[in-house]
């Protein structure tokens, strides 16, 4: 008798390969058997008229902290995510002691809109060292499946203390780092990652930790990953600007340094429309480090990367005259202010003004240029931007913002894309052999994006509804290629001996539904959910951890170590 066996569906086995039907029986965690199967189980799943897939696998992520108040690991999991990779960029919660938490606070709280009274509060803080942090994690409570990064910034300042925020590393600093990070990856750590983008800025205006690293830095704690044999290096990187010299070196010391190492090196890419071109020398990049012997793949996304601006969490103004004042109110005083002609019309001329405030992604939110801002009444992407419908309508586009906002309580969202506004360069991305679709940031930036739905989109979106990938297709994309790309060899596959991450879902109706404002944060901090449509069961080491978006009880995930 087997545990669990799912019948009448179609099979997407994740390996690009043609759909067929077949059974999956599961025993133990793993799929014991494909194909035609009589045999009796102590659960059976009636999969008919739905398609049976690995479950998703989402190789960027920031779950570092989240994890410890989070059992089941939303909003990832509300979109066929059962295995998630976290501690990009260079973030993570350990190698740290205790009473140093706030380093670590301090490279997370504003770079990735983490809480920091929800860290303070939600986590139970048992380790020092990176071994000590995962086996912490491995004893946690879990919906989903974990593997992470140890990150240069914890790591650069264990090493360094204050010294990491201003200086470059001595020659003993640097000694004691190849040492710590070689301990984390065998312990179990899937790689190194790090952070050398301006975008990335403590709350007190600084740069990150790892910003302050030399380059000679991150080459020898990467070598050092090399001499274990295993890991993955993860590069939030530097933006060298449109200077042809600038770019070629930058390239040739990612190219080098994948080559020399011998580790497998990833960074994410968008497309952006102030230099619509920028990416595609990025791309050349893979084919020529190939070449040349060395390993890298690109992360891309599968669609616009959105700010939501909303009453309800940002505007583009809270922080400005009179705003800041009427923003600071509950949410039914500032309706009654916002009803106000006169108050609206004063909003509306000091919103006009110009700005002068940071641009930074993961701080404020930027004032729009409003033809590239869109309400967001529903998970239509294809709807007139505001300057248009402010142009039809004979108005202000913030007018309109605080109208349509009123007629729906302050419960709207408006959606402005700062990247990947050119959907045929995402597509082109996504089918460029070397990359790999995944960069959710799932865990960070929790009331400003929502792109934990990203898998479910590259399903409805460009399969359903664009037509532009066959479903086969789409689910490699997100199940064997992401897995393979991090190591993690016996998922991303339907195959028998292979670990029973499993999804049954409706390739008709599966999509995400429109977000929401919650306050379920520790200390009542507010964030961005959003579940989806269509996923009748997410299984993860062969239990069932949700049907129909709502959680079994179950806990099956597991830390998975490198």
């Amino acid at each position: 008798m087997y545990d669990l066996l799912i019948k009448n569906g179609m099979v997407v086995d994740g390996s690009g390969g043609a759909a067929y039907r077949a059974d999956v029986a599961i025993q133990d965690g793993k799929i014991a058997r494909m194909g035609r199967v009589n045999e009796r189980a102590r659960q059976t799943v009636d999969a008919e008229g739905h398609v049976v897939t690995p479950g998703f696998v989402d190789g960027h992520t920031h779950m570092d902290a989240q994890v410890f108040w989070d059992p089941i690991g939303s909003c990832s999991c509300y979109h066929g995510v059962t295995t998630a990779v976290m501690g990009n960029c260079g973030f993570t919660l350990a190698p740290c002691k205790q009473e140093d938490a706030d380093f670590v606070f301090r490279n997370l709280e504003r770079a990735e809109d983490l809480s920091r009274d929800a860290m303070l509060a939600g986590i139970d803080w048992s380790w020092e060292t990176f071994p000590e942090f995962l086996d912490a994690v491995d004893h946690l409570p879990k919906g989903i499946n974990y593997a992470g990064y140890i990150g240069h910034s914890a790591l650069r300042t264990y090493t360094m203390g204050e010294r990491a925020f201003t200086e470059e590393a001595s020659e003993d600093d640097l000694k004691k780092m190849q040492q710590v990070v070689q301990e984390a990856v065998h312990a179990g750590a899937i790689g190194f990652s790090t952070s050398r983008t301006f975008n990335h800025i403590t709350a007190d205006d600084r740069p990150v930790a790892s910003r302050l690293a030399h380059w000679d830095e991150v080459r020898a704690i990467v070598n050092a990953v090399g001499e274990t044999g295993k890991g993955v290096f993860e590069i939030a990187g530097e933006a060298p600007g449109r200077d042809p010299a600038r770019i070629r070196d930058y390239h040739e010391r990612l190219r080098d340094l994948a080559v020399e190492s011998g580790v497998t090196q990833t960074w994410g890419m968008f497309s952006v429309r102030v230099a619509p071109d920028f990416w595609r020398p990025y791309f050349d990049l893979l084919d020529e480090t190939a070449a040349a012997g060395g390993r890298m793949f690109a992360q891309v996304h599968t669609r616009a990367l959105n700010t939501l601006l909303s009453f309800e969490s940002h505007t583009p103004y809270d922080k400005w005259e009179l705003w800041s004042d009427i923003r600071a109110l509950p949410l039914a005083e500032q309706k009654a202010k916002l009803s106000d002609p006169a108050i609206k019309a004063k909003l509306v001329e000091i919103a006009n003004r110009d700005y002068t405030g940071p641009r930074i992604v993961g701080a404020e939110p930027r004032p729009p240029e409003w033809e590239y801002v869109f309400p967001m009444a529903d998970m239509n992407y294809d709807t007139p931007s505001m300057a248009t419908l402010a142009q039809q309508q004979g108005i202000n586009p913030v007018e309109l913002m605080i109208d349509m906002a009123l007629e729906r309580d302050l419960k709207m969202f408006f959606r402005q894309p700062i990247a990947n506004e050119n959907q045929d360069h995402v597509l082109e991305m996504i089918k460029h052999p070397r990359s790999v679709v995944t960069f959710s940031d799932s865990g960070a930036h929790v009331a400003q994006i929502m792109d934990s739905s990203l898998q479910t989109h590259l399903l409805s979106h460009w399969v359903r509804e664009k037509q532009a990938l066959s479903l086969e297709e789409a689910v490699r994309q997100i199940t064997y290629n992401t897995a393979t790309m991090w190591g993690l060899h016996d998922r991303g596959l339907l195959r028998e001996g292979m670990a029973a991450d499993v999804l049954v879902f409706d390739p008709d109706t599966i999509g995400a539904r429109m977000p929401e404002i919650v306050h379920d944060l520790p200390a009542g901090a507010k964030r961005l959910k959003q579940t989806a449509d269509g996923l009748l069961h997410t299984i993860v080491n062969g239990e069932i951890l949700l049907t129909n978006n709502e959680h079994s009880g179950a806990e099956p995930g597991r830390l998975l170590r490198s």
